[in-house]
């Protein structure tokens, strides 16, 4: 189900809390919001949608990912870009990124998983996760 896009800056400064195995459902409607918003968005983070969950979305064709207590465990080759949030419209914000990250998460069956993302996908993955933790970038 497509959800609505939270806006309010003072509660997407809040942190998440830990996904359990009830929350999977929610995955597949942050994965359909994303997808709904394919022309400007390539992921989300739960408190996007409005829901304090550790759980993010990424679509970037042919990659669709749902990713549920994601930890960012390594992080290489540091750099500067610039990065839109779709909840905060157009405003554009500076950050460092890192090329290459590995990361710890649950996957749609709640199996634990450990993976190691570059490019473009490690840029999205960090900013989602800074999401997760009330960083809005």
């Amino acid at each position: 189900m497509v959800r609505p896009i939270v806006k309010d800056r003072l509660f997407l400064s809040l942190k998440s809390e830990e996904a359990t195995k009830e929350d999977l459902p929610i995955g597949k409607d942050l994965l359909d919001t994303v997808r709904h918003y394919s022309d400007c968005c390539v992921g989300l983070a739960a408190n996007s949608i409005g829901i304090r969950k550790r759980i993010i979305a990424l679509s970037l064709h042919p990659l669709e990912l749902i990713m549920y207590n994601p930890v960012i465990v390594k992080k290489e080759k540091p750099y500067t870009t610039t990065e839109k949030c779709l909840s905060l419209g157009e405003t554009e914000t500076t950050v460092t990124r890192y090329e290459t990250i590995e990361v710890e998460f649950r996957d749609t069956s709640f199996v634990k998983r450990r993976a190691e993302f570059v490019k473009l996908v490690a840029e999205v993955i960090q900013h989602e996760a800074d999401h997760l933790d009330g960083i809005v970038v």
